[in-house]
């Protein structure tokens, strides 16, 4: 394909040319427009560089606005920056981005991405910047940006995602500026911000968001820029912790508000206070999505649950829950409502009832025709209105004892149609039943054989008889199974019991994945074995507690266990043994706790552990081989806490460089010449301790767990018999049992020993054992002691002498007790004075005034008795205190039993308790110390506990049975039989024989019970369902399905309406229209009408005939062309360029067509001789569309421009007629420049071309703009540039409108200023023109005619005279009068660099003329033409930048001559 056209003529480059003109057309299969001919020369060598269609500019390339729909290929690998904005992808794939290891900057935005491959960016390591939104992401996917580490900025708004996963981030641990608004966010995962301590700008703004969880933006502490209005925020007590995080921080988060509940909405989140915030509970809840609500009906039938939805709406009154798989009701499901008065649960799958606390009006409960298996004890708590409650047709065996016994309203209880086993566990049953004979539906026995078919209620108490251990099976597999907890929500495999005010651990978990018991009153974890059995449990959430204490083995059974939080409690250490059973735990969060202490004990047995969080804790010092248990540690979250960077931390700074572990880079807050230093930059000679030598310090020793003389069990510590001469060292912190009976030597007499309450730590409770103990002091003599520490117990009282035998001791640490200073403890003060033997930190915490006072330095004389002792005080060292003694029994300080109880009559010793049941009266005996117990009547025994029966007399007639009571019996009836006695035999319709089912009316008859049945049911005794379905009225093929009492049609596809009777609409005519090329459908009359974007015709505007090419280096390749004998090709062409090539052949032949001057040119170049060339009369350069024809036949070409003469080419390359030589073209070729204007309408041989079948290069787009829009004063418009239409002046002006005169090229000329503010240019001798910058007389025009104030045009007429203004004549010598000539026009004005003009023309008069004196009225030598009289209007412009404004104009509307301004 050629490149260009030489300037002499000769074929160079491809381009050489030897066909005839004739063929040079006819051959034509691949034509051109307007090729670019420079660019392609000039730029053909960079295309392996950059890839195409692309822009490369040193390291960026520039590939957007150019509609592709795949990442390019070959990109160069040294690309740093890549715009593929503004295009059609839609898919990222993992390979798109290979090998580009130095791109910094990614713009993806504009697009129509809606997937984004993982390991998409993987390869992009030094990547800083993406953009990725107004995109269609709806989701994000997990450890996307992994090895982006340098990613500082990421946008993904604007698109359609829908949650923010909990590894979304993980990797861009550098990233300061993340936008996530504008998106249908509705979720975000905890943690899924937790790696973003660098982020800066945060928005979130525009979204759904609900809820958020707990401290999820409290790791930011850069964050500067927060945005959260515009979301759907539940301001329940989940998003209680955001409104103090937001008022602490009161430049973010402006304009947060509350949507829901209603008593919040619209109000400011920060502005709101923890008291104001509502609960959690069930009555703040909403319609759950997957049901429908109205009329305070939730009805939930047929959405395939498997638990009873959450947060149900307050107000309901019914909930219907049929056609799902729901398998148990947990307790407390209900419990808010208390509206309900209605449930139904037809059609459950194997039932499993645990629990209906719903509320006290619940009149009615139908669980009949179910398949429950088994009723715990609870169920039916609180439901003390409860009239009718049927069991009726289920899969019960056995019911616990109390099942019913909570129904103080009940009437009518169905237990019929049950395989009921009548062993013992049932026999209350059949007691319950005859006391309450409420059971009309005649419950009987499945077995054993010998009970089988009986009924229960008349069956004797003594036949329900126990055999074995299986006699238990029933009752316990209903009753042993955990279930959920009360309070607590269990669904989805999660238990949560957050948000409660538990004060201790939940019993009997059931089976679940994730435990949530955070934001709880919990203080101590008791090793319980609550996580036994869990082998499904995989995280448990604690934090935000009061847990202080762990106990050892209180996780025992949470093997399976991977995460467990512990954030925000009031835990001071940690010890392996805490975490004992926990093998599999990958994540530990302790931060916001109280730990000082980590030493090489604390994380034994851990060895899966990958993230440890101690954030915000206490540590100032970590021991040696604290973490050598943790061998998979990969994140280690030490911040904030006070390290004090002495000797002893020396060892940390050279571990932490030593491993590859994500620490966040903890810092030293002492000594004070490394603080903020991180920890592992610092120095390993820094790492110093002042005085050279480091006291020991066991604030942070591991130290045995159980003193080694001693055996431990939980909290119980036995040292008995261990012939230990100083109190045992090492008990554990939890101790609530000691015994050290026959344990110390070296005793001396004292009656108050060291095993008080008073005198150990959290709340000790010492068994003595003194039974063959001397008594002994509390710190009788080691051997040496010189140090002793009570410090940090709650120690109120020391008695006096305590440490009189403990010569040598020389320190006593007491501080932090809460010592109660009065005049008993003064004895302390004096002692602690006289040898300085306490620092000067103990103080006192009592009685009133002494509280703070220190021990050591308190003169003596404060320390007074000036009332009776606090109880507090006294419970420590009292055991009486406590009054364990009840019934008003007087207690007494023993020492040997710490108490002795003196009891009332009718008490035993024991803490003065009656030992007799049933209502007996105690007698004791003083001789024997014993007791006799005085039975109320119908019990007896030594404690009363034995029933007398009553049944060996009864009156049961017609074979009752006869059930004993409480002095009195009851008869349980036959079948047929009724009556206190069971006298009287029962009717045939009444309960237990009333044939009757689905509650069809029984009515007596002398041959027999008759059923009335209700509506669908037939049949003797109404047990068949009638099928509705036979005669149907189902139309256009629906299925029919039968209901009881009715039918329902499934309709087919489209079709609606009660019997599927509404066929689908037909389709819009619109819908069938097939609009191409981007084209909108609109409808007119009732047919489809495609309108077409510029550029586009045809009927689905399927043809592109009109384009424009906006840059000059483009060209339009025709690819099916057909060979034809003879050629006509007709083009319309629209330019404001002197030079340009329009069309030629692209397979070397000789003939071209060209702009030359504004004319058109056909070029015939055989290359072998000079080159010939016929011209268009007419020119074509003037900004409007000209039709150019041309034909070829029989070796000849035609040339023809709108219509006008052809000019002819013969073969031979003679121009046929020769052109005018006063039009001075020459017949030689030039080297002409590429095209840039519009091209419309080509027909080649009367076929219109569809430029959608050729090859576009970039720069060429559909359709052309007008020039209507743009006014160019002395200029024509151009309607094909870039950025739209453009003027081109005349000589002499510029601007964008040409209305700016260039005063540069002026010589020799006066500038007369008119009188309606415009101005004239009056030339002297030998200058022309409009400016005066033109020399001469124009060459070879007028040469005979002499124009003095004008210029001479030559047309076919002759020679004449164009006059300037004021001027007229044949020679332009006579002046003009002065007169006012009528104008009708748009009035333009100029804002700045924007044209604007009136909306429409309107009429005026323009003042124009010389004034002459004695010629003129008024005229004088200094008068001038100017408007006499001028009219004001408003007038409404627009301007060619889209504004408009409304401006008063003023316009002459008379002219004259008066005195020059």
């Amino acid at each position: 394909m050629p490149a260009g056209r030489s300037g002499d003529g000769a074929g160079s480059g491809g381009c050489g040319m030897a066909a005839a003109p004739g063929r040079a057309f006819r051959s034509g299969l691949r034509k051109m427009l307007a090729w670019g001919v420079l660019v392609l020369v000039a730029g053909w060598g960079g295309v392996d560089a950059c890839p195409t269609p692309c822009n490369c500019l040193g390291n960026t390339v520039d590939c957007h606005g150019l509609g592709i729909h795949s990442v390019p290929k070959n990109i160069p690998r040294g690309t740093e920056r890549l715009d593929l904005n503004g295009n059609n992808l839609t898919v990222i794939s993992k390979t798109d981005f290979s090998g580009l290891k130095h791109l910094r900057v990614l713009h993806l935005m504009e697009n129509q991405i809606s997937n984004v491959e993982r390991g998409a960016f993987d390869e992009l390591k030094e990547l800083e910047r993406l953009r990725l939104n107004k995109n269609r992401l709806s989701q994000l996917p997990e450890l996307l940006f992994q090895k982006n580490e340098g990613l500082s900025r990421l946008d993904l708004s604007e698109n359609f995602i829908q949650a923010v996963p909990r590894r979304a981030f993980r990797g861009a641990t550098d990233l300061k500026n993340l936008q996530l608004d504008k998106n249908h966010i509705s979720c975000i995962e905890e943690g899924a911000f937790r790696a973003l301590r660098s982020l800066e700008v945060l928005t979130l703004n525009n979204n759904n968001i609900s809820s958020i969880p707990v401290s999820s933006f409290n790791h930011m502490p850069k964050l500067r820029t927060f945005r959260l209005h515009s979301n759907s925020l539940r301001c329940d007590c989940h998003l209680a912790w955001l409104s103090p995080w937001l008022r602490q921080r009161a430049a973010l988060g402006l304009y947060t508000q509350c949507s829901s509940p209603p008593a919040l909405r619209g109000l400011n989140l920060a502005e709101l206070r923890k008291t104001v915030t509502r609960p959690c509970s069930l009555a703040s809840g909403s319609c759950p999505p997957m049901c429908s609500c109205s009329n305070n009906i939730v009805d939930c039938r047929g959405r395939g649950l498997t638990a009873i939805p959450a947060h149900l709406p307050e107000a309901m009154t019914e909930i219907r829950l049929e056609q799902n798989g729901i398998k148990s009701v947990p307790p407390g499901a209900f419990t808010s409502y208390k509206k309900l008065r209605r449930i139904d649960k037809e059609t459950f799958i194997q039932i499993n009832v645990t629990y209906f606390p719903i509320c006290d009006l619940l009149i009615k409960e139908l669980l009949n025709a179910n398949k429950i298996h088994c009723i715990r004890a609870s169920v039916f708590k609180d439901l003390e209105n409860l009239a009718l409650l049927s069991l009726y047709d289920n899969k019960i065996q056995s019911l616990a004892k109390g099942t019913f016994s909570s129904l103080h309203s009940i009437q009518t209880l169905h237990l019929a149609q049950n395989p009921f086993v009548c062993d013992c566990n049932v026999k209350w049953l059949a007691d319950f039943l005859r006391s309450n004979p409420i059971e009309t539906s005649g419950a009987r026995c499945a077995s054993p054989r010998r009970l089988a078919n009986k009924r229960i209620a008349q069956i004797k108490s003594n036949k329900f008889r126990c055999s074995g251990t299986e006699d238990r099976r029933l009752s316990y597999e209903c009753n042993s199974k955990p279930v959920c907890p009360a309070k607590c929500r269990c669904e989805a495999n999660v238990v949560d019991c957050s948000n409660l005010r538990l004060t201790k651990f939940p019993e009997h978990l059931p089976s679940s994945t994730e435990e949530r018991l955070n934001n709880n009153d919990i203080s101590v974890l008791e090793a319980t074995g609550a996580f036994k059995g869990l082998s499904h449990l995989k995280k448990i959430n604690l934090s935000n507690n009061k847990i202080s204490e762990i106990e050892d083995g209180a996780f025992e059974g949470a093997s399976s266990v991977v995460e467990l939080h512990l954030t925000a409690n009031h835990l001071e250490s940690v010890r392996g043994s805490m975490l004992r059973g926990m093998e599999g735990l990958r994540m530990l969060m302790l931060r916001n706790n109280k730990i000082s202490c980590i030493h090489n004990g604390s994380f034994t047995g851990l060895a899966n552990v990958r993230l440890l969080s101690l954030y915000d804790n206490q540590l100032s010092t970590i021991l040696p081989g604290a973490f050598d248990t943790l061998p998979n540690l990969s994140t280690l979250n030490l911040l904030a806490n006070p390290f004090n960077c002495d000797c002893r931390l020396s060892w940390f700074g050279a571990w932490l460089r030593s491993r590859r572990i994500v620490t966040g880079n903890p810092r030293c807050q002492g000594p004070a010449f490394l603080r903020e230093i991180p920890l592992q930059d610092v120095a390993v000679p820094d790492f110093r301790c002042e005085d050279g030598s480091v006291l020991e310090d066991s604030s942070c020793a591991t130290g045995p767990q159980c003193p080694s003389q001693c055996t431990c069990m939980d909290t119980v510590v036995r040292c008995s018999n261990k012939h230990l001469q100083t109190l045992p060292r090492g008990l554990p912190r939890n101790v609530t049992e000691l015994s050290l009976s026959l344990s110390l030597s070296h005793t001396h007499t004292h009656t108050h020993t060291a095993y008080h309450t008073c005198h150990w730590p959290n709340h000790i409770t010492v068994i003595p054992s003194l039974y063959y103990n001397k008594p002994l002091t509390a710190f009788d003599p080691p051997p040496c002691p010189s140090f002793s520490s009570l410090h940090g117990n709650d120690i109120s009282e020391l008695q006096q002498g305590i440490f009189s035998d403990v010569a040598s001791l020389s320190h006593l640490a007491i501080g932090a007790n809460p010592l109660y200073c009065d005049c008993r403890l003064l004895w302390l003060s004096d002692w602690v004075k006289s040898g300085y033997k306490e620092p000067g930190i103990a103080r006192c915490a009592g009685p009133r005034g002494m509280e703070g006072k220190l021990l050591l330095t308190t003169p003596a004389d404060k320390f007074q008795c000036l009332g009776p002792v606090e109880a507090s005080v006294q419970a420590k060292c009292s055991p009486c205190v406590a009054s364990p003694c009840q019934n008003q029994g007087v207690c007494q300080v023993d020492h040997t039993q710490l108490y002795t109880c003196t009891c009332k009559s009718g008490f035993t010793v024991c803490n003065c308790v009656n030992p007799c049941t049933n209502g007996g009266v105690c007698l004791s005996d003083e001789q024997t110390r014993g007791f006799s117990c005085a039975c109320a009547f119908g019990f007896h025994g030594t404690f009363c506990e034995v029933n007398v029966d009553d049944c060996q007399d009864h009156g049961c007639e017609n074979g009752a049975t006869c059930v004993d009571g409480v002095g009195n019996y009851t008869c349980l009836c036959p079948p047929n039989y009724i009556g206190l006695f069971c006298e009287e035999e029962e009717g045939l319709c009444s309960p237990g024989r009333n044939p009757c089912q689905h509650q069809s009316t029984c009515i007596s008859t002398p041959t027999g019970p008759r059923c009335v049945c209700i509506p669908g049911w037939v049949g003797p005794d109404c047990g068949i369902d009638y099928n509705e379905c036979a005669d149907h009225r189902c139309q256009n093929g629906a299925q029919c399905v039968d209901h009881l009492d009715g039918y329902s049609c499934i309709c087919p596809q489209g079709y609606s309406g009660e019997f599927c009777e509404v066929a689908p609409p037909s389709p819009s005519p619109c819908h069938l229209a097939q609009c191409q090329n981007g084209a909108p459908c609109v409808e007119q009359m009732g047919i489809a009408v495609c309108q077409c974007l510029p550029g586009f015709e045809g009927q689905s505007c399927e043809k592109l005939v009109s384009v424009n090419f906006v840059d000059r280096d483009s060209y339009v390749q025709l690819q099916d062309v057909k060979n034809w004998p003879q050629t006509n090709i007709t083009l319309q062409v629209s330019t404001a360029e002197d030079n340009g090539i329009l069309l030629y052949n692209g397979d070397n032949e000789p003939i071209a067509v060209e702009l030359h001057q504004g004319h058109v040119r056909v070029t015939y170049d055989p290359g072998n001789q000079p080159a010939t060339a016929i011209y268009s009369t007419e020119t074509v350069n003037d900004g409007q569309f000209h039709t150019v024809e041309l034909v070829t036949f029989n070796r000849m070409v035609n040339l023809s421009v709108d219509g006008g003469e052809p000019t002819t080419l013969g073969s031979q390359g003679r121009s046929q007629p020769v052109m005018p030589t006063s039009l001075g073209l020459s017949s030689q070729t030039i080297n002409m420049s590429s095209f840039h204007g519009c091209i419309r309408n080509l027909y080649i041989n009367h076929e219109l071309q569809d430029f959608t079948r050729s090859h576009m290069k970039p720069g060429v787009v559909p359709g052309c703009q007008a020039c209507r829009k743009l006014y160019c004063l002395h200029g024509i418009c151009q309607p094909n540039a870039a950025q739209g239409p453009q003027c081109h002046c005349q000589s002499g002006w510029t601007g964008q409108h040409c209305d700016q005169p260039i005063t540069g090229g002026l010589t020799g000329a006066d500038v007369v200023t008119t009188a309606t503010g415009t101005y004239r240019c009056d030339c002297e001798k030998g200058y022309r023109g409009a400016l005066c910058n033109l020399q001469g007389e124009p060459a070879g025009l007028c040469q005979g005619l002499q124009c003095l104030h004008g210029h001479c045009e030559e047309t076919e007429d002759g020679e004449h005279c164009v006059c300037e203004q004021g001027y007229t004549g044949e020679s332009c010598d006579i002046e003009t009068p002065c007169r006012g000539e009528p104008v009708r026009d748009y009035h333009r004005l100029q804002r700045g660099t924007v044209l604007c003009q009136t909306s429409k023309p309107f009429s005026w008069v323009e003042c124009r003329g010389r004034c002459q004196a004695g010629t003129e009225p008024g005229a004088t030598a200094a008068s001038c033409c100017a408007p006499l009289r001028v009219r004001r209007r408003r007038l409404t412009f627009e301007c060619d930048d889209g504004t408009s404004f409304t401006q008063d104009v003023e316009k002459p509307v008379e002219c004259g001559c008066k005195e020059c301004v």
